[in-house]
This record gives structure tokens, sequence and C-alpha cells, in this order.
């Protein structure tokens, strides 16, 4: 994993890949060369997975220098493309990663990103052609962000890299600002929350041409699109077929040359990737233990150490726990903040970066992580809505009122409640559009300031990931796990992998999202995600053997928490309420002070729940003062 850095037209600044070093200590490059356009410059921070000799260093060429490439990712099938490209008559000098997916642009152009089986950002030049080409992985498991001006455009793996550059005002992008204080939602879109940065979209390739004096063009296009497959298959047999699939990835997730370890929450998702791990090493026959790193809390609503003991004595891992402290949240807050570039949405961010500083302390150099489940398999309380809807709309009711009742069983869900989140899956389209119109007239609410906020934060998030993405809005439990993966949800959790990872320079890797598998569960579509109340259904039956029984019957949903309310609501509480004070100090027209004072205080206060928002609103004032934004 590492972090790049290019531009065309612009005066070479090598302090642009300098200020993201953390993402790589183990090399530096730089390189500048002269187009039509500009002078187009590269640069390159490595972090050291895959060969760690002085032969992995970037910017590498090819052919004479022709060629030029800066790389942050993995290709996990480069062995097989090296044989592959061998076969035709290539030649290697180097073990890496980066020198086949240099040969293969060369061979296969374009052509040949659908072959690659891994996660990747890259910048590609083509001297001769004078061609720049970026692009992205499937599903934007790596970052790529751009900016652009008349006569130059600039990209980098973190949105810092491009701050004070023509184009770049300096100033918070009320839309998506607006996004992430209503909706708590960000990266659905293109656009950032800076005004003048944009980011590569998963799947994206963009082509910038350079051999024009006026200046480079850039033409973006798709060379991904989500898969329309259907496949109609029995129960068992997508479980035998999930299993091999995951098992796979895993498999290849492991090809590293530095050490490997996983993330342990205790539930489904990590433990079935730690559980696969220790199968594969043998770890319970005498093999290589898996180095597991996992964050426990005394708040028993919230600690998850029972199920993670559970998995550790299981799969005869040697694991490392930890305890985030309450007092340590803003101690750090302003510095996770700068290494994720924008506001984040709950302090459950600051405990995954307790997890990867005491990967980096253990001497863990890759982390496997369970990131990508819920969003391809429904795994989240939304989806029993969009399931529901489609059984009662295709006469299935009996099965219906088996989801109803599991659920009620399994989890504890009301069925007045199940029934109200149904109803607007079921209600004619012109009494949703009244809904929708008494849901902006009540976002009139006491704390929005700023009359762009109400407007931008009418059109709920999942709808403008929609709009913006292209992808149809959800309808059905197969519709909505498509937008899950690649225009919401994720997005937002990759961001902050990402930069939680990179900031203590540990390469973090999602087998779930290895595309084979993300293919064939959403090819599933409406079927073995849910089943009789029960989420992820297909995962559940195909780790059997594999997980323990105690973690295979959870049906509890945490989410990496944290005990926000507990902390807020006690020794945090004077630290957010000075939080919420910066924040309307440094913005004092975008909310109603007192309607934020108000809503706060019955937070806090215990009259009503403490809820994401309240961390929200402390937290762009954190951003806002750290990176110097303006309104």
């Amino acid at each position: 994993m590492c972090g790049i850095f290019g531009s065309i037209g612009l005066e070479p600044d090598p302090a642009r890949v300098d200020i993201v070093a953390h993402r790589g200590q183990d090399g530096r490059g730089w390189t500048v060369h002269e187009c039509r356009a500009g002078k187009v410059a590269l640069g390159h921070r490595r972090l050291a997975i895959i060969d760690v000799s002085d032969d992995g260093l970037q910017p590498m060429a090819l052919d004479g220098g022709r060629y030029e490439i800066v790389f942050n990712g993995e290709i996990y099938n480069y062995v097989e493309l090296r044989a592959e490209l061998e076969q035709r008559g290539e030649t290697f000098r180097t073990r890496t990663d980066t020198e086949v997916l240099m040969r293969a642009l060369v061979v296969w152009g374009l052509g040949s990103l659908p072959r690659l089986r891994g996660m990747f950002s890259f910048l590609f030049w083509d001297h001769a052609e004078q061609t720049l080409i970026a692009a992205r992985d499937r599903f934007g498991i790596k970052p790529l962000y751009y900016c652009t001006s008349a006569r130059s455009i600039a990209f980098g793996s973190e949105i810092k890299q491009l701050v004070s550059l023509p184009g770049v005002s300096g100033r918070m992008h009320i839309p998506r600002v607006a996004d992430f204080l209503i909706h708590g939602m960000s990266d659905h879109t293109a656009e950032t929350m800076f005004e003048g940065v944009s980011q590569l979209g998963a799947g994206e390739v963009a082509v910038v041409r350079a051999d024009a004096a006026d200046g480079p063009s850039l033409t973006i296009s798709r060379w991904y699109e989500p898969p329309s497959l259907d496949v109609e298959i029995g129960a068992n047999e997508a479980a035998e077929r999930f299993h091999d699939l995951l098992a796979d990835a895993v498999k290849l997730h492991l090809r590293s040359d530095v050490p490997v370890g996983s993330c342990l929450s205790g539930g489904l998702d990590s433990s079935s990737i730690v559980c696969i791990m220790a199968d594969q090493l043998g770890s319970r026959a005498g093999g290589p233990q898996v180095k597991t790193i996992s964050a426990c809390y005394p708040d028993k609503y919230v600690d998850e150490k029972p199920f993670m003991d559970t998995v550790v004595a299981h799969a005869n891992t040697d694991p490392t726990y930890l305890w985030p402290r309450s007092e340590d949240v803003f101690a750090r807050a302003s510095d996770i903040t700068w290494h994720q570039d924008e506001p984040f949405g709950s302090t459950s961010i600051f405990a995954q970066w307790c997890v990867f500083e005491a990967a980096r302390k253990a001497g863990v150099k890759v982390m496997l992580d369970g990131q990508g489940a819920d969003e391809q398999l429904a795994g989240y309380t939304n989806g029993f809505a969009f399931h529901l809807a489609g059984l009662i709309r295709h006469g299935r009711l009996i099965e219906a009122v088996r989801s109803v009742q599991g659920r009620q069983r399994l989890s504890g869900v009301a069925f007045s409640r199940q029934l109200a989140e149904l109803a607007p899956r079921l209600l004619p389209k012109f009494v949703v559009a009244e809904l929708a119109r008494q849901r902006r007239s009540s976002l009139q609410h006491d704390w929005i300031g700023d009359a762009a906020l109400t407007q931008y934060g009418a059109t709920s998030a999942i709808d403008t990931a929609a709009e913006k993405s292209g992808l149809p809005a959800a309808s059905d439990l197969a519709s909505l796990c498509v937008m899950m993966t690649f225009a919401s949800n994720l997005q937002m959790l990759l961001h902050w992998e990402d930069r939680n990872s990179m900031a203590h320079g540990i390469e973090a890797r999602v087998p779930f999202l290895d595309h084979p598998l993300v293919e064939f569960s959403l090819a599933l579509g409406n079927r073995h995600k849910i089943v009789d109340g029960a989420t992820k259904s297909v995962l559940r039956r195909a780790m059997v053997g594999v997980l323990p029984r105690q973690i295979l019957d959870r049906h509890d949903k945490l989410g990496f928490a944290t005990p926000e309310q507990v902390w807020f609501r006690g020794p945090l509480r004077p630290l957010i309420e000075d939080g919420i004070e910066t924040t309307l100090k440094l913005y004092p027209d975008l909310m109603n002070a007192t309607g934020v004072r108000s809503r706060a205080a019955a937070m806090l206060d215990g009259r009503a729940p403490v809820d994401f928002w309240l961390w929200r609103v402390v937290n762009l004032g954190i951003w806002g003062k750290r990176f110097g934004i303006g309104y």
C-alpha cells in the first residue's frame, strides 16, 4: 500500500507526495518530464509488501522510459498474470506486482483492467502518446482524488495533497456537508466536502490527454459495471459455492512477503475471515498462528470480548486486546481528522484507529478485515423492509410472516416497529411523494441556520447516491445491495479504513470484496440473504463447521461500536460542549446556535438518546479548524 501523486501543467512540488509519507516509509520516488501541456510530475511513497527489495521502488519505468507508473494497492493474481504474459514472450526484471501491472497495461491496454483481481489506484504515463491513465479498482477500495483548472490537473491518494492547488477554493462544499450533517453520509458521490476536489469513482478510469499546449483534457468513464447476473440456486449449493469463493479469496489475500494478521471484532464477518485463515495456515494443528487485534470495552452493552475469546480459542490465534479510553478521543481527534481528510461520523473511527495502531506495535504490516459482507448480503437492519416488501408483492405471505416472527424471536424487534419500517416500501407513489414533501418541511428544524443545508438535505443521501452514480433507486433487496456496495455505505467505510490503516503504515485487505465473490453474492438477488428473520443466511450456512456455533447464532448488530452514550454524558461532556461551541464560532451562519445547543443538551441530559449527530457537529469544527476550511 502506498501514496501516489501526479500532476500535469503545474510547477512540480515534491511536498505533495511527502505530505503522505505515512502511507509508505519504505521508499520515496519523484520524477519530472516535459510534455506539450507542461511539466508532468509523478511521486510515490512506498509501503513494501510484495518483493520488499529496492526493485519495487517507484515511479517504475519500462521500455527505455516510455512508460512510467505510480501504483497503490495489490494485484493478488499477479502470479497468474505474470505466467500468462511470459507465455506471450514478455520478460520481467522484478518479482513485483507493479511490473506485472505495467506489462499488462502495455500489452492489453485498458483491456487489462478486467483481468486484475485486487485493490488498486494508479497513474500510468505514456510519454510517446502524451497520455496519463488513472484508474481505480472495482469497489473503490483504494482512493484517488483529483482537481482541475483551465491549464492543469493533479491526482493524489489523499485530499490533503491537493489543498491549495489551482481550482481548490479552500471552502466547504455545502451539498456534501449537508449530507454529512443531516444524513451522516459521505463518499457517496464524486464530490467531496472540499469545494473543487473530486474523487474518481469505484470502477472508473480517467484518460488525460497532455498533447496540447493549451492544457490537459480529462475524460472519465466506467471500466466496470455492477453485474446483472441472476443465479437460480438452492440454499445448500449457494452456501457451498459461497464458502469456496471466500476461501479462495482469503488464500489470495494471504500472499505477502511481510507478516499478516487480522482484525477480530467477534462478529460473523471478521470471525469468518480469521477462522478460514487459521484453517489454511493449519493453526490448530501446530501451524502459524493468526495474529488477531481486537478492541474491548468495560461497558457490557458494546463489549464483544466473550465472542472474541470464543474465536481465539476455536482458531488458536495469537490475540492482542486493547481497551480504547474515553480520555484519548479528543486527544487524538484532530490528528485522526487530519488523516481522514474529511469529518467522520462517530467515535468508532477512533476505535478502529486504535486497532491499527496496536497492529503496528505488534509487528503486523498487513491486516485482513471483514468489510464488504454487510453491503452485498443485506446485513443491515434497513434490508428487512425491502425483503418483506418483495415477499408481499410476490404473494409469498407465509414467508413474510415467518420472517417477521423470526426477526422478533432472534433480535427482539417488535411487530409494530417492523410494520412501521415496511409501510413506506408498500405505499403508492403519490403517498410517498407527499411524505417526502412533509419530510422536506420537517427539515426546517431549529438547528439548521443556512437554507442551503435544508435544500440539499431534503433529498436522502442514498437517493443522491443513486442519482449521481446512475444506479437505479433501491426497490428490493437485490438493488439495495448493489446501491450499498457501489454508491453509499461501503464507500464511506472503505475511506475510513484506508486512512486509519495507512496512518500507521498498515495495509488493510478486504477478502469479502474479491470480485468473483461479490459478483456471486449480487447475482443471488433477493435470495439466500434474509431467511426467516436471519440476516446473511448464505454466509451462516457457508460457515457451518468453520465457525463456532456461538458466532453462527449471533443476531445482534453492533457495527464496531463504542460506548458513546456513556462517554458523552460522562467524562467527555465538557469536551463535547466545548466542541459544539467551536463549531458554532467557526460557522455562525451554518447552524442555528440556540437550536444546536438545545438538541445537544437534550441528548446529554438524557431527555433524548445520544445519536451520531452530536459527534458530527463537533467533528465538523475539528475539521474546519485543522484544515482552515472556509464557509
